[in-house]
């Protein structure tokens, strides 16, 4: 488990090259920088550091002495406990096969010595934003990996959508020709104002990534025009490559602090451009998996995932802020328990299945007999709480025979076609009966009341409500 401070804040890179003198320059940059740097001299050291130190980012040198960069970066990314750390390779030559073979193999990013430290840091910055918002969640692929359950990594990706936004629609529409011989993602051409505008790309999805010319009908407008995308909800989750037209190393580092996660110049292939925009997808995909998982995680914590409703957790949480509304204003609210009857009986004659069925069912029928402002959560096996705010005794208990006669009315069909009779019973509280309890009290007050209650329908002969009008 990661420690919580600056250091950890500010993140581990991991320097890998055979140099010893380039190593220590990489580590006092960093270092004065605010980041933890770790060193390796070779590949075997890069990859023990990389499975035990878990470092946000690698810095890897394209030749190591027992290994190349390239074959290290193939290690890295067929182990799912170190395939997405970020690596960045460099190199003192300039082979362009070589960096192709990088960006191919996975590499984030290639650069060439002598490295600008303006560009380089905003670059570091520009992983490290984009990382730690993900950072503390578990890792589902390496947990697998750990139990030795991995699956193979995907070799396919999905095809996505590339907007691009240049000053010149000539210009725009050469470069889409030969980005699509070189790649199957659907790629449309937007001009300045149609980009900011609230709008759906032509495959009925917004754009995975903003492919923006810097500099268009004004100097950085394109920048602008980033940043702008970046503070909307419809596009901020974008990736964002910038076309930088000059070699302005200070304007390529205001970039990538501005929201870019790619900057590329003019000079570049179409090939080498649709491996960078590849790359960009594979990382927006991964950004994208995880918060839905975290939206997955909040939804089921507050969700009851067989009914759909509340569950018990959030219903009771529900039910204090509804106490406090009511204290608050001065008005009455009520509070119901309801347990289905003899509910045992329909999981023993008909089956656990036809059980669920039967509770979905209910479910949705009571919901339907309630207003928008009203909470129903499932807190139980069968039983359900539901709270009525800005209500009164005599509205109260006629929702509540409203809820039991929708139950019996009508039996509940399963998929075989049987017929299953279902009634409800309800115990009623009023909020009025407890004017001298104490506020943070008054939920669990009402709710017990409610409880007694539901016994007493039970007791009394089940299919009818009972009301707690006693505060004692």
């Amino acid at each position: 488990m990661r420690k919580v401070g600056l250091m950890a804040m500010s993140g581990k890179i991991l320097i890998v090259d055979d140099v010893s003198s380039n190593r220590i320059v990489f580590k006092v940059k960093l270092a004065a920088a605010g980041y933890v740097p770790l060193m390796a001299a070779n590949g075997a050291s890069c990859l023990e550091i990389a499975m035990t130190q878990h470092p946000d980012m690698i810095l890897l040198d394209l030749m190591l002495p027992d290994m190349s960069g390239i074959e290290v970066l193939t290690q890295l990314r067929a182990d799912p406990r170190t395939r997405k750390i970020p690596v960045i390779m460099f190199s003192a030559g300039r082979d362009s096969e070589a960096r192709m073979a990088a960006l191919q193999a996975g590499a984030d990013d290639f650069l060439t010595k002598p490295i600008d430290d303006q560009t380089l840091l905003a670059r570091l910055r520009s992983f490290m934003r984009a990382a730690h918002p993900m950072s503390a969640l578990p890792d589902r692929d390496a947990a697998r990996g750990l139990l030795g359950m991995s699956e193979p990594q995907a070799t396919y990706v999905q095809p996505g959508v590339i907007a691009l936004v240049m000053a010149r629609k000539d210009a725009a529409m050469h470069l889409r020709h030969e980005l699509l011989a070189q790649t199957k993602d659907h790629i449309l051409i937007l001009g300045p104002d149609q980009a900011l505008q609230d709008r759906q790309s032509e495959t009925g999805v917004a754009p995975d990534i903003y492919f923006i010319e810097a500099d268009m009908d004004a100097p950085n407008a394109g920048l602008r025009m980033m940043s702008e995308l970046r503070s909307r909800s419809g596009s901020r989750h974008a990736a964002f490559c910038i076309l930088n037209r000059t070699q302005d190393a200070a304007r390529a580092a205001i970039a990538f602090d501005l929201g870019a996660n790619e900057l590329v110049n003019a000079e570049i292939s179409p090939h080498e451009l649709a491996l960078r925009l590849r790359t960009l997808l594979r990382r927006k995909r991964e950004s994208d998996s995880l918060r839905a998982s975290v939206e997955d995680g909040l939804r089921l914590a507050i969700i009851d995932p067989l009914t759909g409703l509340h569950n018990r957790r959030y219903g009771l949480a529900q039910l204090e802020e509804i106490a406090a509304c009511s204290i608050r204003d001065g008005s009455p609210f009520a509070v119901m328990v309801a347990d289905l009857d003899r509910f045992k009986a329909v999981n023993d004659t008909w089956g656990h299945t036809a059980g669920d069925t039967v509770l979905i069912e209910v479910a949705q029928r009571l919901s339907a007999k309630l207003r928008v402002t009203d909470l129903i959560a499932r807190v139980g096996g069968e039983e359900f709480l539901i709270a009525l705010p800005d209500t009164g005794f005599e509205e109260a208990e006629l929702i509540a025979e409203r809820l039991c006669k929708s139950m019996k009315e009508r039996p509940i069909t399963l998929e075989n076609g049987a017929k299953v009779p279902i009634t409800i019973s309800i115990g009623l509280a009023i909020s009025t009966e407890f004017q001298n309890t104490n506020a943070p009290d008054l939920p669990t007050a009402l709710f017990n009341c409610a409880d007694r209650a539901l016994l007493g329908s039970k007791s009394a002969g089940r299919n009818m409500v009972t009301t707690c009008r006693n505060a004692a």
